[in-house]
């Protein structure tokens, strides 16, 4: 079970971490901010949780930097916008060290802390051999185009972990009504292309990610019990979600108060 944090804001982070989710989707595409925030966001979901979430960041797009510096922050990462076996290619390319998918990720001379933080999990193996098993590397697909190559990623790059269907983005490239990524979509194009996804996601045996919220509007316990027979991976919550209602909250007041309450300066009277 996991949330979205779509606002880069540390003091939200540091409030939610302790609530027990599996894990934090920190969305640094849609949300901008410095490396150092990014950074302190996932270093306190880790630390305020005592370790119970594990921080995913959804990297702005394919550049070499911003995976390295999402996994250097200790972070698996979320790969926006993957449409070709030669993009997810140098997605893995930049995730790993050494020869593994070709590795072009630039071992960091202090980020770990000689004998004392750089103690490999398997003695057997260096500690490079085994970072590169411990960040988690999920690709969005995110365009039909996507979609109809998938196959061919997978088969090319088996060490991609998790796939997500963006399906918002899916149905706008399609030139398809949002529809909040599909509630209640029946368009025969749309049907095609999802039976394809989970058709491919099936023959490569992946685990599949993706939003089911629990709650009105988006979403219910019987949605998400539905989505659970299928995903690996829940994004079930959202911050922005919870603050959108306080708009709500407001028009409620205004109801309750009427336009005689809402005059500044009366002290309640006439």
């Amino acid at each position: 079970m996991c949330y979205y944090a779509g606002l880069s804001a540390l003091p939200i982070t540091r409030f939610l971490a302790p609530m027990g989710y599996d894990a934090v989707w920190i969305d640094w595409e849609h949300t901008s901010c410095n490396v150092e925030t990014m950074t302190s966001m996932v270093h306190e979901a880790i630390f305020m949780s005592q370790g119970r979430t594990i921080p995913w960041v959804r990297v702005p797009g394919h550049d070499h930097a911003a995976i390295g510096y999402a996994l250097d922050a200790g972070a698996s990462i979320v790969i926006p916008q993957v449409e070709t076996v030669e993009e997810a290619k140098h997605v893995l390319s930049s995730a790993k060290f050494g020869t593994k998918q070709r590795g072009t990720r630039s071992a960091p001379p202090f980020r770990l802390i000689p004998f004392l933080t750089d103690t490999p999990y398997d003695p057997s193996r260096d500690v490079h051999k085994c970072l590169n098993d411990q960040a988690a590397i999920m690709i969005q697909i995110e365009s039909a185009e996507g979609v109809r190559n998938l196959d061919a990623i997978l088969t090319e790059c088996p060490d991609i972990d998790v796939v997500w269907f963006g399906t918002l983005d899916c149905r706008v490239s399609m030139n398809l009504e949002a529809k909040m990524g599909g509630m209640g979509a029946d368009e025969p194009e749309w049907l095609e292309i999802s039976k394809l996804f989970f058709d491919t996601i099936d023959k490569h045996d992946k685990p599949y990610a993706g939003f089911a919220f629990c709650a009105p509007p988006y979403g219910s316990p019987e949605k998400l019990r539905e989505a659970a027979k299928r995903m690996s991976l829940i994004t079930m919550s959202a911050d922005v979600l919870h603050l959108g209602a306080m708009a709500q909250d407001l028009m409620t007041a205004k109801e309750a108060v009427g336009p005689v309450g809402q005059k500044n300066g009366t002290n309640g009277k006439e």
